[in-house]
């Protein structure tokens, strides 16, 4: 695959960026009402966020098996297929929410969460067309577009939740459904190069060459313990703020500026790693981190929750987007396919563990844990991107 000419690959770039707008915008408004969702149908309350963790798991699943498919049929066409996905994947949940009927809506929820899979190669998708000078500003530059979903995706589920009454919740995943449709026409404009003959025919070195390679290791951590906590406490947010007695306009806009804090500073996370490099960025990731996690835990007002979960955002987008630019130094043009899609499957992984367990910290503990199990996770990846920092110091100073 050839990169684009800059003024090429900036127009291609903001055709992702609209994309990536519509189908986080309809991943947000799933992440905002599922746990909500589960508590009505469930009788066991404590499995009310388990149609997030079938989201999150039908990402996991789909990582490899959607870069693969990319591999053979091209960018384009594969993000089209993801698109499809995602509109029927909301069409079942919807059936699950007519019916009241609690797994029919995991199971949209599972085949929806099978179409991020293909949502989050926009950023690689990025990477691999811009110039190296580039790469870290195209990835940021795509994901400026989950800016717009910190707000639509909220909003479309704060005014359809009841337009179908008695219905709770039915239109919203209706309106999901259009979202991910929506991303098809505009997909038609994009030009995202096929990969050559010689990449298809090149095997490249073997994954666990790869993988031994420090920087691959602290890249997938960057990216398992900050999404994986991100969602942790993002699932559990809604839920638990309705357990407080918040109402749910206050969750819903909890949830926006939380979504915002983790797209917005996209517009100069790749100028700051440009500049000070993808590992400064990610620890400066995993210190805010910290402070959300110490907010979190002195109180349950309105406040306590929005302060928190917009740092937890930022935190989240310093430590992904850096830990992403990090990967994209470990592979070469004829590894990128099965390098990002094993870094994928582990922090997609990671992040359904950690939505499954958000619901049962919840309910059996109290909000209190959540941020607390939070913890270890955040300092164990503060730690290896220090442990890398040094390893590179001590080969750049001569002996």
């Amino acid at each position: 695959m050839t990169t684009l000419s800059p003024a090429a690959a900036r127009r291609n770039v903001s055709i992702l960026a609209v994309c990536m707008a519509l189908a986080n915008s309809a991943t947000t408004l799933q992440v905002t009402l599922g746990g909500l969702v589960g508590f009505l149908l469930v009788e066991d309350k404590a499995l009310a966020t388990l149609p997030v963790t079938f989201v999150v798991a039908g990402t996991a699943c789909a990582t490899i098996p959607a870069s693969m498919l990319m591999r053979r049929i091209g960018r384009q066409l594969g993000f089209m297929a993801g698109s499809v996905l995602g509109a029927i994947g909301s069409l079942i949940a919807a059936s699950g929410v007519y019916h009241a009927h609690f797994w029919l809506f995991c199971l949209g929820a599972f085949m929806f969460g099978a179409s991020v899979a293909f949502t989050q190669l926009y950023r690689f998708a990025a990477a691999d067309i811009a110039p190296q000078e580039m790469k870290s500003r195209a990835i940021s530059w795509v994901m400026v577009g989950g800016l717009v979903a910190a707000f639509m995706g909220p909003e479309i589920a704060k005014h359809t939740r009841e337009i179908l009454s008695p219905y709770l919740f039915l239109g919203s995943y209706l309106a999901a459904s259009a979202l991910s449709l929506l991303v098809l026409p505009i997909l038609v404009a994009v030009r995202l190069p096929r990969p050559t003959v010689a990449e298809l025919r090149e095997p490249g070195r073997p994954l666990a060459e790869i993988v031994r390679q420090p920087a691959f290791m602290v890249a997938a951590m960057a990216g398992m313990f900050g999404y994986g906590v991100m969602n942790l406490m993002m699932t559990a947010t809604p839920l638990a703020m309705q357990l407080c007695e918040h109402p749910f306009a206050a969750a819903a806009t909890v949830i926006q500026w939380h979504v915002f804090g983790m797209y917005f500073p996209s517009f100069f996370t790749g100028h700051l790693i440009a500049r000070f490099g993808a590992l400064r960025i990610i620890l400066l990731g995993v210190a805010l981190n910290l402070v959300c996690i110490a907010i979190a835990l002195s109180g349950i007002e309105v406040l306590n929750f929005q302060a928190a979960l917009l740092l937890l955002g930022v935190g989240w987008n310093f430590m992904y987007i850096g830990g992403t630019a990090l990967l994209t130094e470990v592979y070469r043009p004829a590894e990128r396919n099965k390098t990002q899609a094993l870094n994928d499957f582990l922090v997609f992984g990671t992040v359904a563990l950690a939505s499954l367990g958000s619901g049962k910290l919840l309910y059996n503990w109290g909000w209190d844990l959540v941020p607390m199990s939070a913890l270890p996770f955040i300092i164990m990846a503060g730690l290896a991107v220090v442990w890398l920092m040094l390893q590179k110091r001590r080969v750049a100073t001569p002996a």
